[in-house]
């Protein structure tokens, strides 16, 4: 009797423990895509102004962007791609390489340095437009930052360089910013010295890169859905 009952009983266990075991199965099977999930990688192309210039690392202008970022509740890790002193030539020459496979959307901040050495806004259109051409060829989503020109060069100069940004950003369809340092300027057309400026008068500080964060933080959440 006592034999037959242990064999009841480990028939019932074995019968069980099968269907136990393809539950947890099916249950590990799914894990991945929640658990495993990968960051959305965006690259920030850019000069000084996004590797972050004169300041501790992480209040540059990625790290305060990612940390942004996440702290609104998004996956995402975002790539220094900013070279002190690089024209949007020098990011049209970087481009491929920059946009590693990894890649899955694009900050494009360049401009500040062809203004600062008064190259012809045509070359710079054209530069940022190849930068463009790569971006679309890969099927990334990308958010134009542009950077408006002062005065120092004349009017006409500056109203072909600062056309250069809207109209690209209309032709390839992307996100756009108008002007980087926009929430530094208070309602003027110049940045209080001091307050938002490191001593140089061109860089942010780290409150400036702060504010300037505010304001561009929404339009990565913008490219990150795009992204996604």
């Amino acid at each position: 009797m006592a034999t037959i009952l242990f064999g009841s009983v480990a028939k019932l266990y074995g019968a069980f423990g099968r269907r136990f075991k393809a539950l947890v199965a099916i249950i590990f099977l799914s894990l991945p895509s929640v658990v495993l999930a990968e960051p959305i990688v965006i690259a920030a192309l850019g000069d000084s102004l996004t590797q972050g210039y004169g300041l501790p690392r992480k209040e540059g202008f990625v790290p305060q962007l990612e940390d942004w970022l996440i702290a609104q509740g998004e996956d995402v890790r975002i790539l220094n791609a900013g070279v002190s002193g690089d024209t949007t030539a020098g990011g049209r020459a970087r481009i491929d390489w920059t946009l590693t496979h990894d890649v899955q959307a694009l900050i494009v901040i360049l401009g500040g340095n062809d203004i600062l050495r008064g190259i012809d806004p045509a070359a710079s259109r054209a530069n940022i437009a190849a930068i463009l051409d790569v971006a679309t060829g890969r099927e990334l989503p990308v958010l134009l930052v542009g950077m408006p020109a002062p005065g120092n060069f004349g009017p006409d100069y500056k109203a072909r360089f600062d056309a250069l940004y809207p109209e690209l950003a209309e032709k390839y369809g992307t996100l756009y910013l108008a002007n980087f340092f926009a929430p530094l300027l208070e309602g003027s057309e110049k940045i209080p010295a001091g307050k938002y400026m490191q001593t140089d008068g061109i860089h942010p500080n780290a409150t400036g890169v702060s504010q300037i964060i505010e304001l561009i933080g929404p339009e990565v959440q913008s490219l990150i859905m795009r992204a996604q």
